[in-house]
């Protein structure tokens, strides 16, 4: 596994200045074209899932912060606030207040729910110096995050299928997890005291993880402040395991916003509050697939997806034209042709497809791929080589040809 540090910049995704300040990465061109793949494949997986996305501020007032109970339990690893007249803001260190908030504008009735909102938002957290390092631990976080208001009855089934997506979010990635862990309280005054409210959403947490299927540990002393989670677990390049997705039920935060829905008898009923992450941090996402991957991008995920090497000057303007092609299937191209064939090949090794074009394919029309795994496919028209990477692309495979559609020489 590789270290995402030295190769996040040595393949220019981000960097970081000293004028901008320790955990706060900027993602050059490339790292942001990965980002962006990574965060419209999320929006779309959630979309088809029924979420709902939305946008809420960076900012909130500390009362906010005291009514959720952040303020009491986690105000260390906050920023100070900041004072704007009579007022006092924070910069917010989660986005489930604002969510709150959001559903509390509005009535709801029982037929509505669960009612899913989804937003990949800004937070802060106040790390200390010591514990900053490349992506993986920032300051200013791009989190997906989402939270479910739904009935009792359902927090079981929506809980199950946030793992479920997890899940397969992973096979699409080529990301393996370490171990399911289910967090609980610990001792002190970190956590909310009410041991009702753990044994309930504790019991719920490990029915999903037994119907799932998957083993599990309990540790206490990690759970969130206002309730246990899913966490599930990964590690880097030095053997180091940090927690990628969680899933949460929360009894906590519905009681402390006052939520509630009609339900079918009129009354008016609490809702709980599922948490779900699918990849946690985009940050942390990207540089676990960093060093996963080594900068070998999965292709649909890859900065450059495809690279048109014309053998000579006079292919360039053909090449120039299946770059066009490219960009309108929404494809990630460019063009290469400085320097001997053999020398763009292996500059291009990270690219997943390398399309060659020398006299014969310019006169015919057509096309050689060249894999990233240095796999062949032999000439194919433009329209249809291009037709089949774009197919594989939106598709999020990780295979880089299909085996049944397309032959391979090797």
């Amino acid at each position: 596994m590789h270290d995402h540090r030295k190769l996040g910049r040595e393949l220019d995704l981000f960097d970081t200045d000293p004028l901008i300040g320790s955990g706060l990465p900027y993602w050059l061109p490339d790292g942001a074209a990965v980002r962006l793949a990574l965060e419209e494949y999320i929006r779309d997986v959630e979309r088809k899932a029924g979420y709902r996305h939305v946008y809420s501020p960076v900012l909130g007032k500390r009362e906010l912060y005291e009514i959720s109970g952040h303020w009491a339990h986690y105000h260390e690893d906050m920023f100070p606030p900041m004072d704007l007249g009579a007022e006092q803001v924070v910069l917010r260190p989660s986005l489930c207040p604002h969510h709150a908030l959001m559903f509390r504008s509005r009535g709801h009735s029982y037929r509505e729910l669960p009612l899913r909102m989804a937003e990949i938002g800004g937070m802060y957290r106040a790390e200390l110096s010591g514990v900053l390092g490349g992506l993986t631990r920032v300051r200013a976080i791009q989190l997906n995050d989402a939270h479910i208001f739904c009935t009792p009855d359902q927090a079981l089934d929506e809980a199950r299928a946030a793992l479920d997506l997890i899940a397969a979010a992973y096979d699409a990635l080529g990301i393996q997890p370490v171990r399911y862990r289910l967090s609980l309280p610990g001792a002190g005054g970190k956590y909310v005291a009410d041991p009702e409210l753990w044994d309930r959403a504790s019991a719920l947490l490990v029915e999903v993880l037994k119907e799932a299927g998957v083993p599990y540990e309990a540790e206490e002393g990690e759970a969130a402040f206002y309730g246990p989670k899913i966490d599930v677990q990964i590690v880097d390049h030095a053997g180091r395991e940090s927690t990628l997705s969680t899933v949460q039920i929360d009894f906590y935060q519905p009681a402390r916003f006052d939520l509630e829905y009609t339900g079918q008898d009129g009354a008016h009923h609490r809702p709980v509050m599922v948490h779900r992450s699918i990849i946690g941090s985009i940050e942390r996402a990207v540089a676990h697939l960093i060093e996963v991957h080594g900068g070998a991008f999965p292709a649909w995920l890859a900065p450059r997806q495809l690279i048109v090497l014309p053998i000579s000057e006079d292919e360039i303007p053909v090449a120039e034209a299946v770059v066009s092609r490219c960009l309108e299937l929404g494809l990630r191209a460019d063009i290469s042709a400085q320097g001997s064939l053999s020398a763009r090949i292996r500059a291009a090794h990270l690219t997943p497809y390398q399309a060659i074009i020398g006299a014969r394919e310019a006169v015919a029309d057509t096309v050689s791929l060249r894999l990233r795994d240095s796999r062949t496919i032999p000439p194919l028209p433009v329209g249809e080589a291009l037709g089949r990477v774009a197919a594989l692309v939106n598709a999020h495979c990780l295979d880089l040809w299909d085996l049944e559609t397309g032959s391979i020489l090797s």
